[in-house]
């Protein structure tokens, strides 16, 4: 069952705390955290069931996600985002699912969205070439996913498409050196020349509207949710494990702290009390509606019935707010923490103030772009962006 590998997922909680500061020194997050993930079933809840996965309610797989990232914010963004792409691969053509799993069905698939490569039609598919960056959790996965634009004869783009290539066709070039989310490796993919045949490119049009060729073969409700939904609750789910983490962690130090220049235990401060009580009620509020929203898609996916605009666009204004709010918790949490804080050093509150500024950076966390769309929603306006 999937909430068994839930249960697995939170005895590693212990194991991959202690290994967060060798995440940050390594760049990367540790074989050994990989290891027990993979053999806990993790990275297969949101696999299809046609090549040994769960196709568990996302739920179960988001709830872990938060768990993860509670004990390493890098561990939490990297299982999080290589958790995620099973469900991807499940909608491309089946002859590349069984490309990826026939033969090892653990493999697993990192990705690269963001449409910085150049691509040539050619006779039974493309040409690709490019370096594209932030690629979390690659030196971990066996294939990739990217993302780009193909374009007509006079080089105008004509459609998106991801493009699922193995490793030994593209290289990763070592760069992922920043100030947070430091162990999650998320380093460039650098590709050259690589033909990929049409069954492993799908276009973003019929992922939008939910209508893709790896329905004929993975039947179950998981895999009639949005594209944007799922991916842009997997962004916001560790951020929000990391700052439930560092709140919890808060409370235990505030609770031993003596602040030498007001003469008292932080514990009796009010000013420090309220701080604790707003950076929880946004984190609770971030986690209930991520997940109130991802159940209700769920659920009309299991009853076959049509997921409503107004929920899609409801789910990604409460995923960017959810991502807001708890970068804001984790400064009032910084505020309780005092001058000592900022020493470097395995502090883990500033270890996930530094992580959830870093998430915050992802291009899925535009507070703007989201709240616009449930804007228009609500008007009566169409909504045009591919991102809802």
């Amino acid at each position: 069952m999937a909430e068994d590998v839930l249960a697995a997922v939170r005895d590693l909680v212990p194991a991959l705390r202690e290994r967060a500061a060798e995440a940050e020194t390594l760049r990367r997050v540790p074989e050994t955290s990989v290891k027990e993930l993979e053999d806990t079933g993790f990275f297969q809840l949101l696999q299809p069931k046609a090549f040994g996965g769960r196709a568990a309610d996302p739920l179960v797989f988001y709830t872990a996600v938060k768990e993860i990232a509670k004990a390493c914010g890098s561990t939490g963004w990297v299982a999080s985002v290589v958790g995620v792409h099973p469900w991807h691969v499940a909608l491309f053509d089946p002859r590349a699912q069984q490309e990826v799993w026939g033969e090892d069905p653990k493999t697993r698939i990192a990705s690269s969205y963001a449409p910085t490569g150049k691509v040539t039609a050619v006779d039974g598919g493309f040409t690709i070439s490019g370096r594209w960056h932030f690629s979390s959790g690659c030196d971990h996965a066996g294939w990739v996913l990217l993302g780009a634009l193909v374009t007509d004869d006079e080089g105008r783009p004509v459609d998106m498409r991801t493009f699922l290539i193995p490793r030994s066709e593209y290289r990763i070039d070592e760069v992922w050196d920043t100030v947070g989310l430091r162990g999650t490796g998320s380093n460039d993919i650098v590709v050259e020349d690589v033909f990929v045949p049409d069954h492993r490119a799908l276009s973003f049009g019929p992922v939008t509207a939910l209508d893709v060729p790896g329905h004929q073969l993975n039947p179950e409700p998981l895999y009639r949710l949005p594209y944007a939904g799922v991916f842009t609750t997997t962004i916001s789910s560790p951020i929000v494990g990391i700052a439930e983490g560092a709140l919890e962690s808060s409370i235990e130090t505030i609770r031993q702290r003596f602040r030498v220049s007001y003469g008292q235990k932080v514990v009796e401060d009010p000013f420090a009390q309220v701080r604790i009580a707003r950076a929880a009620s946004d984190i609770d509020a971030s986690w209930l509606q991520l997940t109130r929203n991802i159940g209700a898609m769920y659920e009309l996916a299991e009853r076959g019935e049509e997921l409503p605009m107004a929920l899609r666009t409801r789910t990604r204004r409460d995923q960017v707010l959810a991502t807001e709010r708890a970068v804001g918790a984790l400064d009032l949490l910084m505020e309780n923490a005092g001058g000592n804080a900022m020493r470097t050093g395995p502090n883990p509150v500033q270890r996930a103030w530094r992580d959830v500024h870093t998430g915050r950076g992802h291009a899925a966390n535009d507070p703007e772009r989201a709240l616009v769309m449930f804007g228009q929603c609500v008007l009566g306006m169409d909504i045009q962006d591919s991102m809802a």
